[in-house]
């Protein structure tokens, strides 16, 4: 397994930030130290109650500053819960080799950071309409679309969708709701119980029926 989950956000391909000249070493540290404290305030406090002054003292630094890297307090949500998931690099040739891949790098990164961009944005939109669609809009994008084009066999966009909802629920539910069971349970552990459910979804056996083909033979 080459990939891993990533919010590294490179600052130069941002196309919203709000300079685009390259920053310096220090301004680069900079902008690291408020992408962190910003993730941990909107994740104690929410995004309504989390304000400039607050992400700002968060990272020992001023609201000027985080206005200079960020330009709002939106800009700065929108990029400190940015994350990738490399999904052409994860997959394998063989198809249980590809949902342990899955699994193994998003529930490493969730283990790595307790203030990471997916479990920020995860809890901040349950009360935020616009982290809501950020958060649809990123799961489409970054892992719907991506796991759809290593698919074959019938129902490709229902399987992908449900994919993101397996692998998000069993990361929420291992991190974020710490469901008895779950959250103790030794990594590899989860990964024997719940990879074969998700190679289920990306490689269906042939000979499988399209929904639409089923409905057609009633």
């Amino acid at each position: 397994m080459t990939g891993q989950v990533s919010w590294d956000h490179d600052p130069l391909a941002s196309p919203d930030s709000p300079d685009k000249r390259p920053w310096t070493a220090k301004g680069l540290r900079a902008r690291r130290r408020i992408l962190a404290a910003a993730r941990k305030c909107f994740a104690e406090v929410g995004y309504e109650k989390a304000t400039l002054r607050m992400i700002a003292a968060e990272a020992n630094s001023d609201k000027s500053s985080v206005i200079k890297y960020f330009g709002s307090k939106e800009q700065l949500f929108r990029e400190c819960v940015y994350w990738t998931i490399p999904i052409d690099e994860l997959t394998a040739d063989a198809p249980d080799q590809s949902a342990e891949n899955y699994l193994r790098s998003m529930l490493s990164a969730w283990a790595r950071d307790p203030h990471s961009p997916m479990a920020v944005l995860l809890r901040v939109s349950m009360t935020n309409k616009e982290a809501a669609d950020l958060l649809r809009s990123h799961i489409t994008t970054h892992s719907v679309e991506r796991v759809m084009k290593h698919m074959k066999g019938p129902d490709p966009e229902l399987r992908a969708g449900l994919f993101a909802a397996m692998m998000m629920g069993i990361a929420s539910g291992r991190y974020l709701l710490r469901i008895p069971g779950l959250a103790e349970a030794e990594l590899d552990d989860v990964l024997r119980v719940a990879a074969p459910a998700i190679r289920a979804l990306i490689a269906v056996e042939e000979g499988t029926d399209s929904t639409e083909e089923k409905q057609d033979r009633t």
